[in-house]
């Protein structure tokens, strides 16, 4: 699926971006345009990620609004899902325009970790490509598909979708885990030789970060959906279009955030294990503890975290389970190998911060359903529902840095340094500009196309639907 597509390719470039905050390393006083490279692949797929994030959420959310049209036979849910159906075909257009942006520039560059690595993970981006072009197939189909195939038949049609955008997330994301765990081959005088694709593509990195960036795909598309109708009801416009489509997206939300906070319990532990100098720096930690305590906010300068919140013990309870647990620390490796600190130690407060935000919203949502089968009443929730939207990309956002952030100065971990990998080759800093130009473009023309797609009000929707029905009876005498 395109949408993913960025995901694994730009995904995996991210810290190359984030970077240009901090001093380059190494060898990138040689490469003219090393911050540059940088700064353009972070760009990307700062633009990107957001609509691979619709690209695997929101058919789940679509799909949900059919479904209960089926169960239901309610005639708005239809109404809701094929307007729905509409933005995800926009969005997705969008994301595979950005994706072949995305494509172009791994091979422009960063051409020496294409050309050593290629043989590794080629496989997966060529089952990606297959699986991108299915979910096209059936994204037409299915949008095309209202009031021309029979009722289960079209709600089957969008099937194929759900699982075309899973699996090519899936394939997408392996290429980032075996950066993050490198495996599948081995270095003969510096060549890579006896490579084995499929080793690489189920590296052990891989499933903790498909399964969170999946999680967190459904839950900022549904909060950025949300946020829209929650700005309707502070302007008092609620009807029940509006309260039945935000019922469904903050339904889907607050049902995922808890199996989310799971997951993170689950990468914080990988990392511990696998790689804790990216778990040192986003906690800050310098030296090796034991009964290690969790920190929040500070400066990290002169090797050391100032002026933080400390809760002592909780990151030994978090890496390990046990609050007197060993977490190693940053001065375990060189100086010239540490991440750059603070970079990654905000992205990981803001990620952490937010989700904890998510997890309160979703308790009391959770609660006001459970306890008044209603929607709550209150003014601050549907503040907090609005600004969840963009606090789910800021989320997501963070979450990348940390994990691209926190593997540098390798591009591929332990193996290949990302100043290695980038180009020689001049001029990237115009491209930068002008795909700076570019992006603005196609955000402009989306906001555009989405408000022209939502501007009919749903109630002529609803009465055209009604007459084609009309038709339809009075035609065959079966009402399919």
């Amino acid at each position: 699926m395109a949408l993913s597509e960025l995901a694994g390719g730009s995904l995996a470039q991210l810290g190359e971006a984030v970077l240009t905050v901090t001093p380059p390393l190494g060898g990138a006083d040689e490469q003219p345009d090393f911050v540059e490279a940088r700064s353009l692949q972070g760009l990307s797929l700062g633009f990107h990620i957001v609509t691979v994030c619709f690209a695997v959420g929101f058919p789940l959310i679509v799909m949900t609004a059919h479904g209960m049209w089926l169960k239901t036979g309610d005639p708005l849910y239809k109404a809701i899902a094929k307007r729905w159906s509409k933005i995800m075909l926009v969005l997705f257009s969008v994301g595979a325009v950005s994706g072949t942006i995305l494509s172009f520039e791994l091979g422009m560059l960063w051409p020496e970790w294409m050309a050593a690595f290629g043989d590794v993970f080629g496989l997966a981006f060529a089952f990606e490509g297959f699986s991108f072009f299915t979910e096209a197939i059936f994204i037409a189909i299915y949008v095309y598909g209202w009031d021309r195939l029979n009722k289960r038949t079209h709600f089957l049609t969008g099937i194929p979708i759900l699982i075309t955008g899973a699996v090519g997330s899936l394939f997408i994301i392996s290429v980032n885990g075996f950066m993050q765990d490198p495996t599948g081959f081995d270095v003969v005088n510096g060549e890579v030789v006896n490579v084995n694709p499929w080793e690489a593509m189920t590296a052990g990195a891989l499933w903790h970060t498909y399964v969170h960036m999946y999680l967190a795909g459904i839950i900022t598309a549904a909060l950025i959906v949300a946020s829209v109708y929650s700005w309707s009801w502070l302007r008092g416009r609620w009807d029940r279009y509006k309260r039945v489509a935000f019922t469904l997206c903050v339904t889907v939300a607050a049902l995922t955030v808890p199996v989310q906070l799971l997951v993170g319990d689950w990468a914080a532990r990988y990392l511990a294990d696998n790689q804790p100098v990216k778990l040192a720096a986003a906690e800050g930690l310098a030296d090796t503890e034991e009964g290690a305590a969790f920190s929040l906010f500070g400066w990290y300068s002169d090797g050391e975290l100032h002026g933080a919140i400390e809760i002592p013990y909780l990151l030994s309870l978090l890496a390990t389970h046990d609050p007197n647990g060993e977490v190693i620390g940053l001065n375990s490796v060189p100086v010239e190998d540490q991440p750059p600190v603070n970079v990654v130690h905000y992205a990981w407060d803001a990620m952490i911060g937010i989700g904890s935000f998510f997890a309160l919203m979703a308790v009391v949502y959770l609660f006001y359903q459970w306890r008044y089968r209603r929607l709550p009443g209150n003014k601050w929730f549907y503040l907090g529902t609005l600004i969840s939207g963009p606090l789910a990309v800021v989320a997501v956002w963070s979450g990348w840095i940390v994990t691209e952030v926190g593997r540098q100065p390798w591009i591929v971990y332990n193996v290949m340094r990302s100043e290695d990998a980038v180009t020689g080759a001049s001029g990237v800093a115009v491209a930068l500009y002008v795909l700076l130009a570019v992006y603005l473009l196609l955000a402009a023309g989306t906001v555009w196309a989405l408000r022209v797609l939502c501007r009919k009000p749903i109630e002529e929707e609803l009465r055209i639907d009604d007459e084609r029905e009309a038709v339809r009876v009075g035609v065959t005498g079966v009402n399919r």
